[in-house]
């Protein structure tokens, strides 16, 4: 149970407030409440220019909260049972990148999966930190890369006793989830902090029969997007921390980075989606599993898909399954899951949110219906009536195990040359390439370019997705590292 009253909104009250007030700006924006930009307010509307406000003292300021911030940060808390929640608008990249450099500093270790997100590489290039790769291992049969295997887990511990922090992600953009609780235990026996990325893990805090949240296994940090499960703004998050780290410090983090112009959209939207998901989450994410479950039977029916979920549970690498999750196996009618997503958008008009070779997400949310789902169970059907074809030929996996050769920020700094990618084999990546989504780099910054790597960009590429990181945009040459 929550010890706090949850009904309260105090950012989206003071801005309330402030409207009544009347108030005449001569503070930014420039626009004046909508006034000096009639396109942007016909297009956005007078009621959300209205609030598009500057930091005052009635209503706070991120960066040193005093008042209403400060209480919605500790409803926040309340809410995901946290010791303290910032609310971080520079989205959950920022939110992860403070993460690590709250723990790791310059040549400190940290442990990771290479599955991570960019932004958690790109915090190693800002803190210096070096990682240390847990292979997450492949499923054979979907080519996707799973959680972190326990034994892995030990034996990059036992391999690398001064690395600060174990950063884990959980659960995966497919709705892998680690043990998460028992990797927390063994990185505390060695007095290492727990770092969980929990992007897509919003409604484990609020829903029912949901795999363990990052608190409730006693990890120390965790980033949260609210926006994508919990209903708030694009860009907007929480940073979650547990008992043994310091507020003011992990603040001061935070700010390094994240703007000292905070948008009381995002805020709002924060202090309104956590109010809704703390008083009503149970019910929201138990519909949400359901529309998850019915699409996941449907396209079962169908033939030549896979929608997988918790059947492929095995105790270790795939220790949970999410279930709202609608994680789709593509490659036995023939098709790349990136053709099967652009068919969706450009032939059907429906928006999912990524494809890989192999898989398709489709996002299962609070504003979904049944009516929709229908639709894209009945265009994946036609789908494949229309466009399968033998598989042979076809990419079987999306991960590639790394070979790390200097760190991330030593080879970002360092310096570099433009080459062809076609000739860069045996080189040293000097930058990152990436499909995005979901932006998990194929090639980061100090990494060996092997031609497995090259095979992977040249048939990603080939069958449409669409690859950025490189200074390149048309990513046919890469910077590699001057020897």
């Amino acid at each position: 149970m929550h010890s706090l009253d949850q009904s309260k909104a105090p950012i989206y009250k003071a801005l309330q407030e402030y409207k009544s007030m009347r108030v005449v700006p001569f503070d930014v924006p420039g626009h004046k409440q909508g006034r000096g930009n009639p396109e942007l307010t016909e297009f956005l509307g007078s009621k959300c220019l209205s609030v598009d406000v500057n930091s005052m003292k009635p209503l706070d300021n991120l960066v040193h909260p005093v008042s209403v911030i400060k209480e919605a940060e500790e409803l926040a808390a309340d809410a995901f049972g946290a010791k303290h929640a910032f609310f971080i608008v520079n989205g959950t990249t920022s939110a992860v990148q403070a993460m690590i450099m709250s723990v790791c500093k310059q040549g400190d270790k940290i442990i990771m999966p290479r599955n991570v997100h960019r932004s958690a590489i790109n915090a190693l290039i800002i803190s210096g930190a070096i990682p240390v790769y847990v292979n997450p291992g492949v499923d054979n049969t979907l080519g996707i890369s799973l959680g972190m295997p326990l034994a892995e887990v030990k034996k990059a511990i036992a391999e690398n006793p001064e690395a600060k922090a174990i950063l884990v992600n959980n659960p995966t953009y497919y709705g892998i989830c680690s043990d998460l609780r028992m990797i927390t235990e063994l990185a505390h026996q060695h007095n290492m902090y727990v770092l969980v990325d929990e992007a897509h893990g919003t409604h484990f805090y609020f829903g029912e029969n949901m795999p363990v949240n990052a608190m409730a296994a006693g990890a120390d940090m965790a980033a949260v997007s609210m926006h994508k499960t919990g209903g708030s703004l694009t860009q907007s998050s929480f940073l979650l921390i547990n008992k043994n780290l310091s507020i003011g410090h992990v603040r001061q983090t935070i700010n390094l980075t994240q703007t000292t112009s905070a948008s009381y959209l995002l805020l709002s939207s924060l202090d309104i989606s956590r109010r809704n998901l703390a008083l009503h989450g149970k019910e929201i994410f138990q519909k949400v599993t359901a529309l998850a479950s019915y699409a996941r039977e449907e396209v079962n029916k169908i033939g030549g898909y896979y929608a997988f979920a918790r059947e492929l549970v095995n105790g270790d690498s795939i220790f949970d399954f999410d279930p709202t999750k609608l994680s789709i196996y593509t490659r036995e009618i023939g098709l790349a899951g990136i053709e099967v997503y652009d068919i969706l958008r450009d032939d059907y008009g429906i928006q999912i949110e990524f494809g890989d070779i192999g898989n398709i997400l489709a996002i299962i949310s609070v504003g979904d219906r049944a009516l929709a789902l229908e639709r894209l169970v009945s265009s994946l059907s036609e789908i494949k009536r229309r466009y399968s074809k033998d598989k042979t030929g076809m990419l079987d996996h999306e991960y590639i195990n790394p070979e790390l050769v200097i760190a991330p920020q030593q080879a970002f700094y360092s310096e570099q040359r433009s080459i062809a990618i076609k000739d860069s084999v045996g080189y040293v990546s000097g930058e990152f390439v990436m499909a995005y989504p979901p932006g998990i780099p194929i090639l980061a910054p100090g990494e060996r370019i092997t031609e497995e790597i090259i095979d992977y960009i040249t048939y990603a590429k080939a069958k449409g997705s669409s690859l950025t990181g490189t200074e390149d945009m048309t990513i046919e040459n890469i910077r590699v590292v001057e020897e």
